[in-house]
């Protein structure tokens, strides 16, 4: 597949300097934050959305570096569906920070609508988007089928490959001469600069993968793009992917050298045993979503009263195994070692509970563990 020769217009540094973060305090690697929009039993997907603001000014203020949102479908407890709405609203919110998808999932949609959506989010928050694309459905066969309008599904994420070329081709608006969509153009984007008047952009939002096998992995290292893995649900697939990635990476007009950041499910309490209870809680949230029964995320009681069967016991202890908790100090230690065990360039913390209030205060005891720096006050 062959990638642009003029993707990332910058009229400074490097496409590479929206890539690369930098650690702050005590953190091994640049953190950052994966939010799911999730929404608790008796909580509103009003109430989720009001934490992803509060969450991402907190993120903002406290050297988070980037913030992202994935797009999921047909899941009451994930009110995250329409990824560059959500983004559009937090880029209202926020100044500085890095905000993107993690992530579109791209055969769900026309590239070019991609491209006119990341144009936008570019034109509203000049500089600081990212562009997450993934290859899943991020739902069921049965939703997938009704948001593609078609029931080959196979065939959609076998065609990534070409998809990924013809979204960038319109990021850039660079088609060959000949080509059906030569005169197709995304806007906002490059076209712009070359009408009467017209003034280039200095930005355009960086690419990354989205994997939890092999498959993008060894496409993002071709390629020459920053990669993302799914840790935080595919744990067992994590070094074997970022092994594959930067074995396979060629070096781009993007990076010079192989960037990989890692999901983690992590929440930090202020003690130990309410870790335990938010945690339980999100694993028998999946244990319902594993077996077609999608819901809200349930309450703490709710989790302690419900009767595990023997199988979904096992599956909430193996879920849970890769699920960073505890009190600032043990989730601090699970990071540190996870990524000394990795490799991993950044870490991106989804802290999945019941309440907004218990997320946001995770993300601040883990930066006051890692002396991240603290904005002053206004």
């Amino acid at each position: 597949m062959r990638t642009s020769s003029r993707r990332y217009p910058v009229t400074d540094g490097t496409a590479a300097d929206g890539i690369r973060g930098t650690a702050h305090g005590t953190a091994p690697v640049p953190l950052s934050v994966l939010d799911l929009v999730t929404v608790g039993a008796g909580r509103t997907a009003t109430d989720a959305l009001r934490t992803g603001v509060e969450l991402s000014q907190l993120a903002e203020s406290r050297g988070y570096h980037r913030y992202w949102v994935a797009e999921h479908h047909s899941m009451p407890g994930v009110a995250s569906s329409s990824p560059a709405v959500i983004l559009a609203h937090l880029a209202a919110h926020t100044e500085r920070i890095r905000l993107g998808s993690g992530g579109v999932m791209l055969p769900n949609h026309a590239p070019l609508v991609i491209a006119e959506q990341f144009g936008t989010l570019e034109a509203l928050a000049p500089g600081r988007v990212d562009l997450g694309l993934g290859r899943a459905p991020g739902t069921d066969g049965a939703t997938a089928a009704a948001l593609r309008r078609t029931e080959r599904l196979h065939e959609g994420a076998d065609d990534f490959p070409q998809q990924l070329m013809e979204l960038t081709r319109f990021l850039d608006d660079d088609f060959p001469d000949g080509h059906p969509y030569r005169r197709i153009h995304a806007v906002p984007g490059p076209v712009q600069a070359t009408s009467p008047g017209g003034v280039q952009s200095p930005h355009r939002p960086p690419l990354w993968l989205l994997g939890s096998s092999g498959f993008s992995a060894r496409l993002a290292g071709t390629l020459g793009l920053p990669f993302a893995f799914a840790h935080h649900f595919s744990a067992q697939n994590t070094v074997p992917a970022l092994d594959l990635y930067r074995e396979t990476f060629r070096p781009s007009e993007v990076l010079a050298e192989p960037y990989a950041l890692i999901g983690v499910a992590a929440l930090a309490t202020d003690e130990e045993k309410e870790a335990r209870r938010q945690v339980l809680a999100a694993a028998l949230n999946m244990v319902r979503l594993r077996t077609g029964r999608p819901g809200l995320v349930p309450t703490p009681e709710e989790a302690e009263a419900y009767e595990f069967s023997p199988m979904e016991r096992e599956f909430v202890d193996s879920w849970n195994a890769n699920v960073i908790h505890g009190t600032a100090d043990e989730v601090v230690s699970g990071l540190d070692d996870l990524q000394k065990r990795t490799g991993a360039d950044e870490l991106m913390l989804t802290a999945n509970a019941h309440g907004g209030d218990v997320r946001v205060r995770s993300y601040e005891l883990i930066a006051d563990a890692y002396g991240l720096p603290k904005a002053p006050a206004a």
